[in-house]
């Protein structure tokens, strides 16, 4: 078995309101960013040990399936890299 690390991120998925990213987003414009969207998100970093990159990311993505993220109004992505 190889040791990986899983990265989960979860975001909310477009059309649904995020307030954290809206109060964060006027604060950047106020200190005089401009941006078109900001969004806010959650990340997970999670070390596993797997036979392979593709099984890593198979469990990592049924944690955020089970867990990490409700499917009803989250995305989320899922990297994998060997750990040194």
């Amino acid at each position: 078995m190889t040791g990986y690390t899983a990265t989960v991120t979860v975001r909310l998925k477009h059309g649904v309101l995020d307030p954290e990213a809206e109060t964060t987003q006027r604060a950047l414009e106020r200190l005089g960013f401009e941006l078109e969207d900001l969004r806010a998100a959650d990340r997970f970093e999670i070390d596993l040990s797997a036979e392979d990159p593709d099984a890593a990311e198979e469990r990592a993505g049924e944690m955020a399936e089970r867990l990490l993220a409700n499917p009803t109004i989250h995305d989320f992505d899922v990297e994998v890299a060997e750990r040194e």
